[in-house]
C-alpha cells in the first residue's frame, strides 16, 4: 500500500509541477499542460495554486468543462461563486488524471440545504480536487463507485449532511489538507464531517445488499470540527485504510447523533497520530454493528484531550482483535484511558 501511495505523490507532483514547487510553492511561470492528443495549448491564465488548464467562470461553464474532461484535461476555477450541483462522471488515467484545481475563493455552493450534493464524483476514476471550497446542498462532495482520487485542501462549510462521503465501492482515495466545519444543518443525525462506506441497514440501496467495500481509502491531515456527528465515521464493510494524522473537535457535536470523533466499524483499518480534543463522551470508538466486521482495528501514537466523561477509547468487544498501543495518550477523560487493555 505505501509504494502505491508514494507513486501516487509522486504522480500528483507531476502533474501540479507546472504550478506547485511542493506543498502550496507556487511556480512564477506555469508551464503549458498537453492535451489528451498530444496537442500543447498556450498557456491559459493563472490561477495561483494551480497548474495552467481551461479555465472557468461560472456555473455554465463549469458544467461544459466537467462534461468534456478527459485524461490530462486541467480545469481552473477562477475567483467566484459557482452555484448548482457538479458532475464528474468521467475517468482520467494514472499517467493522465483530470484536475479540477482553484482557490479557496472559488467556491461551489450547492444552494438549499434539503436536496442534492454540491459536487459528485459518479462512477470516475484518477481526478484530483485541489484547494476550492464547497458549501450548502444535503450533501457536500459525494463520491460512488470512484477510485483513485487525491481530494486535497478543500474547504467544505456548511452542508446539511455530511461534508465528503466515499460511498458504493470507492476505493484507493487519498482525502489530505481538507477543512471541514458546520455539517448536518440539516439533520444532525447525518451530519459526519468524512463518512467512509455505506451503513449495513443501506446496503440494499446503495451495494446490491453486500458490504459497501469502500477500500484502502487514506484519510490523513484533514482539519475537521463543528460536525453536528462524528468528525470521521468508519462504516462496517471497509477494510484496509488509512486515517492518520488529522486534527478534530467535538465542539458543535451533538449527543444524540455521535459521542466520539472517530467510530470504527470496518475491519483492519490504521489509525495513529491523530489530535482530538473535546467529546460529549468517548474520543475513539470501536463497534460492531454487523457481524464479522469491527475487527483488527489498530490505533497508536493518537492523542485524545477528551474533556468529556467517557474514555479516551471505547472497545466494544475487546476480543475481536482490536490493537490499542499504549503509546496513546488520553488526557481530560472522566472515565479514564480505555475500558480495554494497551498493548506495548
Amino acid at each position: 500500500m505505501r509504494t502505491r501511495r508514494a507513486a501516487w505523490s509522486a504522480l500528483l507532483v507531476a502533474v501540479l509541477a507546472a504550478a506547485c514547487g511542493g506543498h502550496g510553492k507556487v511556480a512564477t511561470s506555469p508551464r503549458p499542460v498537453a492535451s489528451p492528443s498530444g496537442e500543447v495549448a498556450a498557456a491559459a491564465p493563472a490561477v495561483a495554486g494551480c497548474p495552467a488548464g481551461k479555465p472557468v467562470i461560472d456555473a455554465n461553464s463549469l458544467k461544459v468543462a466537467l462534461s468534456a474532461a478527459a485524461p490530462g484535461t486541467v480545469i481552473t476555477l477562477a475567483a467566484g461563486t459557482y452555484s448548482g450541483h457538479f458532475v464528474a462522471g468521467s475517468s482520467g488515467t494514472e499517467a493522465a488524471p483530470i484536475v479540477l484545481c482553484g482557490s479557496q475563493d472559488a467556491v461551489i455552493d450547492g444552494g438549499s440545504l434539503k436536496s442534492g450534493y454540491a459536487f459528485h464524483v459518479n462512477g470516475a476514476s484518477w481526478w484530483q480536487l485541489v484547494g476550492f471550497s464547497i458549501r450548502g446542498a444535503q450533501k457536500g462532495l459525494v463520491a460512488d463507485h470512484a477510485s483513485h482520487l487525491l481530494i486535497s485542501g478543500l474547504h467544505i462549510i456548511g452542508v446539511g449532511e455530511e461534508g465528503l462521503h466515499l460511498r458504493e465501492f470507492s476505493t484507493d482515495n487519498t482525502v489530505e489538507g481538507v477543512t471541514i466545519r458546520r455539517t448536518g444543518l440539516l439533520r444532525s443525525k447525518f451530519g459526519e464531517g468524512i463518512y467512509i462506506g455505506t451503513a449495513a441497514s443501506n446496503w440494499c440501496q446503495y451495494s446490491g445488499c453486500a458490504p459497501d467495500a469502500s477500500d484502502r481509502n487514506v484519510i490523513r491531515d484533514n482539519d475537521i470540527s463543528e460536525t453536528s456527528a462524528e468528525s470521521i465515521d468508519i462504516k462496517e464493510g471497509t477494510s484496509s485504510g488509512e486515517v492518520t494524522g488529522n486534527h478534530l473537535s467535538g465542539l458543535g457535536m451533538v449527543s444524540s447523533a455521535a459521542t466520539a470523533w472517530i467510530n470504527a466499524k470496518g475491519n483492519g483499518w490504521t489509525i495513529t497520530g491523530n489530535f482530538g480534543q473535546t467529546s460529549p463522551k468517548d474520543g475513539f470508538q470501536v463497534h460492531q454493528v454487523a457481524s464479522g466486521w469491527g475487527r483488527q482495528n489498530v490505533f497508536r501514537g493518537n492523542q485524545a484531550s477528551v474533556e468529556g466523561p467517557g474514555y479516551g477509547f471505547y472497545v466494544q468487544f475487546p476480543s475481536l482483535g482490536t490493537i490499542l498501543g499504549c503509546d496513546n495518550h488520553v488526557s481530560g477523560a472522566g472515565a479514564g484511558f480505555s475500558n480495554a487493555g494497551c498493548t506495548p
